[in-house]
C-alpha cells in the first residue's frame, strides 16, 4: 500500500494519471509540495472527502509517511484505490529533488 519516491516518479514521468493528495497542514504544503498535488489536511479529511475523485488512483503524501498512511487506509476502507508515498515529502526531496 506504499509507493517509493522512485516508483512514483517513474509512474508520473510515464504519464500515468495519479491524484496526488497532500494531507499536511497548509503551511507545510506551501513550503514545499509535489507538482499538481491537492492539499486536504488530515484533520479536514472526512468532511472534504467529496473533493477526492472516486475513480482515480490516489497517492497520499505527508512529511514522513505517517499521516499519508492513515489517509490511504481510510480511503481504501471507503472504496478508493490509494497508496501512501513511502518516506513522504522528506524522502522525495532527498531521492528525487536532490541537488
Amino acid at each position: 500500500m506504499e509507493a517509493t519516491p522512485k516508483e512514483l516518479k517513474k509512474e508520473l514521468d510515464s504519464g500515468k494519471k495519479i491524484f496526488l493528495l497532500d494531507v499536511r497542514q497548509p503551511e507545510e504544503f506551501n513550503f514545499a509540495h509535489l507538482e499538481n498535488s491537492v492539499n486536504i489536511p488530515l484533520p479536514e479529511f472526512q468532511k472534504r472527502i467529496s473533493e477526492i475523485p472516486k475513480n482515480a488512483e490516489i497517492v497520499t503524501v505527508c512529511q514522513h509517511g505517517n499521516r499519508s498512511m492513515q489517509a490511504a487506509v481510510i480511503l481504501n476502507s471507503l472504496g478508493f484505490k490509494a497508496r501512501s508515498l513511502k518516506g513522504g515529502q522528506d524522502l522525495w526531496a532527498r531521492e528525487i529533488d536532490k541537488k
